[in-house]
Formats: C-alpha cells, sequence, structure tokens
C-alpha cells in the first residue's frame, strides 16, 4: 500500500515554495512585456516523451526563445539541453520558478497527470500565461482551480489536445453545428488502448535509476517504493497514483470533438462497467456511459458511451458500417434525427451515413481549404496559436475554461470506475455527487516533498 506521510493544503504548498510574495512582485513588468510583442521566453517543465514533442513543437515557433528546461530524469534533461545549450536546466521545477521568474514569459508544463495541476498553479500564481498537457488535472478539484485562477487573472491558457486544431475535427465540428445530421441523441467513441492494469500492487522495491529522482517524480503524489517497469518512465497512467487512466488519456483527445462541437456542459449522471477496483492500478477495460443535459445541437438528453482497452467497443448497430467495412481502431459516431457521422481518430475525414448508406458532403462551404494530412505541421498549429496569443496576436482555442470542463467530464467517468455498475449523480451546482461515498475522490492531499 502506499505509505501515508505529511500532507499540505494546496495553497499551503504554493506559500512554502517561497512563490506568494514573488509572483505579486513580477505581475505588472512581465503583462507589459507580453503587451509589448516582444520575443516570448518559454520554461518547459517535464521533457520526457509528449514533453520532448511539446519543446519541439513550441520552439518551432520563430518568436520563441528556450530559456528554461525542467526534468526529473537527467537522461531527459540532457537531450533536450543539447537541443537549446543557452536553457538553464533544473531537476526541480520550484526551483526553476523561484530562480527564473523575471527571466521566463509562459510556462510549458509536460509532467505525468499528478504534477500537471501542481505546476501550472504555481506558474499560474506567477502570472505566467500556461500550456498544460491533457488531462489538464488529475483531481476534479484542481480543474475547478485552475480554471478559476486563470479568469482571475486573465491569463493565456492552452490544454495540450493538437488535434483540436487539426483540419478533420474543425470540419466534424462545422459539420455537427450545421445540423447535417440533425440534432444528436447519442454518441459512441473508442480506443483499443489498454493503460489498465488487473494484476495486485507491486511488492517490494527495486534500486533507483542514479539518472532519477524518484523523490521530485512522486511531488505531492503519495510515496511509493519505486519498482522498475510500473511507473516511470511509461507505466504511470496505469497507476490512480499518477494517471487517469486510458480514459484520460485517449478518452480527452476522441471526446472534444463531440463535447466541443455540441457544447456540452457536464453530465447528470455516469455509469462504468468494468471490474471491481484494486486501489492501484485502473481497470484494463471500461465502458462508461454518460447522460448530458441537451443543448441546441441535441435531443433533450445526450448519450454518450465510451469504450476502451483490447477488443474495445463491443459490437452495437449503431456501429455498423456500409460494406460491411471495419471501424477505425480510435474514433467517435454521432448518431442523429438525419443519419449517422463517423469521425475516425485521427487526419481521415468524417463520413455521412444514412440508411446504411455512405453519402456524400459538401465541405467546401466551410472554406476550412483542402484536407491536410501533414501530422507535423497540423500539430504545430495548436501549439502556436498558444505563443500567438501570449504575444497578443489571437486567442486561444483550448483555452482551461473550456479544458476544465471537458476534463472534469472525463475525470467524474475515472471516479465512476471506482464503484462499478452504479449510477452516480453529479449535482452541477453543488459540484458534488448525490453519492457522498464518491465525493471523496473529487481531491486529493498534497504530500509535502
Amino acid at each position: 500500500m502506499s505509505k501515508k506521510i505529511e500532507s499540505i493544503d494546496r495553497r499551503d504548498f504554493v506559500k512554502k515554495s517561497g512563490l506568494g510574495i514573488l509572483g505579486a512582485a513580477l505581475a505588472p513588468s512581465l503583462l507589459a512585456r507580453l503587451k509589448a510583442g516582444e520575443r516570448l521566453r518559454t520554461a518547459h517543465i517535464g521533457l520526457g516523451g509528449m514533453g520532448m514533442a511539446d519543446l519541439d513543437a513550441i520552439s518551432s515557433h520563430a518568436s520563441v526563445d528556450v530559456t528554461a528546461l525542467c526534468d526529473v530524469d537527467s537522461v531527459n534533461l540532457a537531450k533536450a539541453k543539447a537541443l537549446h545549450p543557452n536553457a538553464k536546466v533544473y531537476a526541480d521545477y520550484r526551483e526553476l520558478l523561484k530562480e527564473m521568474g523575471d527571466q521566463i514569459d509562459a510556462v510549458v508544463v509536460s509532467t505525468p497527470d499528478h504534477t500537471h495541476a501542481p505546476a501550472s498553479i504555481m506558474a499560474m500564481e506567477m502570472n505566467k500565461p500556461v500550456y498544460c498537457q491533457k488531462p489538464l488535472t488529475h483531481h476534479v478539484s484542481e480543474a475547478r482551480e485552475m480554471s478559476q485562477l486563470a479568469a482571475k487573472k486573465n491569463l493565456v491558457t492552452q490544454m495540450g489536445i493538437q488535434v483540436h486544431s487539426f483540419y478533420d475535427y474543425k470540419l466534424a465540428t462545422l459539420l455537427i453545428q450545421s445540423g447535417i445530421i440533425g440534432k444528436v441523441h447519442t454518441v459512441r467513441a473508442w480506443s483499443p488502448k489498454d493503460w489498465g492494469y488487473d494484476g495486485p500492487e507491486p511488492a517490494g522495491s527495486d534500486p533507483v535509476p542514479a539518472t532519477l529522482d524518484w523523490n521530485l517524480w512522486q511531488g505531492t503524489a503519495p510515496e511509493r517504493p519505486y519498482k522498475e517497469g510500473f511507473y516511470h518512465p511509461g507505466n504511470w497512467r496505469k497507476v490512480m497514483d499518477y494517471g487517469c487512466g486510458t480514459l484520460g488519456d485517449m478518452g480527452v483527445h476522441i471526446f472534444d470533438t463531440p463535447y466541443n462541437a455540441l457544447e456540452l456542459d457536464v453530465p447528470r449522471t455516469i455509469i462504468n462497467e468494468c471490474r471491481e477496483p484494486t486501489g492501484f492500478g485502473f481497470p484494463a477495460n471500461n465502458v462508461v456511459t454518460y447522460e448530458f443535459p441537451g443543448t441546441k445541437h441535441t435531443a433533450e438528453s445526450l448519450k454518450w458511451v465510451w469504450y476502451d482497452g483490447i477488443g474495445a467497443p463491443e459490437a452495437h448497430e449503431d456501429l455498423m458500417l456500409p460494406n460491411g467495412d471495419k471501424l477505425p481502431d480510435q474514433g467517435a459516431m454521432f448518431m442523429g434525427e438525419k443519419g449517422r457521422l463517423l469521425l475516425p481518430h485521427f487526419q481521415q475525414l468524417p463520413r455521412k451515413i444514412v440508411d446504411g448508406k455512405y453519402v456524400e458532403m459538401d465541405i467546401e462551404s466551410f472554406n476550412l481549404g483542402k484536407p491536410v494530412k501533414d501530422y507535423a505541421a497540423e500539430s504545430n498549429k495548436h501549439y502556436h496559436q498558444f505563443v500567438d496569443a501570449c504575444l497578443g496576436k489571437g486567442e486561444t482555442t483550448a483555452p482551461f475554461s473550456y479544458a476544465s470542463r471537458l476534463t472534469k467530464t472525463i475525470l467524474l467517468g475515472v471516479i465512476a470506475g471506482r464503484f462499478p455498475n452504479e449510477t452516480l449523480h453529479w449535482d452541477s451546482k453543488k459540484a458534488k455527487f448525490a453519492e457522498k461515498k464518491s465525493n471523496k475522490f473529487l481531491k486529493g492531499k498534497y504530500r509535502k516533498f
């Protein structure tokens, strides 16, 4: 079991890191610099996997100077430093923010899920625009706090759901909102990825690699002994203390377009059909059903069903394709009063289906230009949008005001996995479940580290 040690309140965490007063003191000059449209000096927290992709994309903008790099793994740090030799390097993001506060303009957070909010909130308290990887947070309470803080300080923010800015996803949004299949009553979405672990919690411990600061990697999460192959570098998504399972990984991407196109808020009910919880790893297979209040693009209510794990999705008549075609490996199907719309994930055009046949669509009227299948070019759009917004040139399309609602919805489904096959009722006004036993999972205690 995880070791219980001293925990601290989030606000105390920021204060004890020595950044509370510093942030207020730096605010005026930095905001003035950004408004002046000068070059953007960025700090990058987390440089493994997606962190390197984020670094490459942000730094590809002609107006960006990579100024600071941070990672708890010295191997990752060395690789990034080789690409940006003038950047200062740190293992601890708290030290980076404390020492470099007046030398950076924006922060990119690309760490495992459990570190997203602690690092992002600390940066925002210092009035820094933040680009944060998805899902926005590890806990529902953190998502709400990040959205409120960004609004209070009027900060440029963006969640790392780069496919949000892809041609095919923008087209699908416009098609749905044009009423091409009428009002939508059901969405089914799926991914066969398996960020689940049904086995026992590992026993004992293994030597911590010399290149890894294990205490800093765990950060505010509960302390655990290091076990090779279970956490760092790649399997933390499977573990409840650190990740959010497949739903928190791929669900954010694939649910983004239905959520955006249908202008959804938070659901009324959630049920997750999965195995009994172990308290350590996420279930390997989940079927999560949400019920949402209706919007102008939906029926009186909307049902959204998510399937993940090996073999997903389950067979269903809604998912049958014309000509016996095979479903894409990942994607979403919109069911409306005038037909269906299939949206593969990703870089494949949506397809309209009526009465068991594909129907041609006029997409030229949406003025999106020709379809784009260049991943690098498409991906960079989302990152450059953030940089441009920081420099006073436009706005972001996935700010924390939007990202927090999407993330909360995803996380409610993750929590439902702790109560298999039980319908949970969400009260959006009180920001609580009707089932009191579920509410303790809405937030977590920060470990002092």
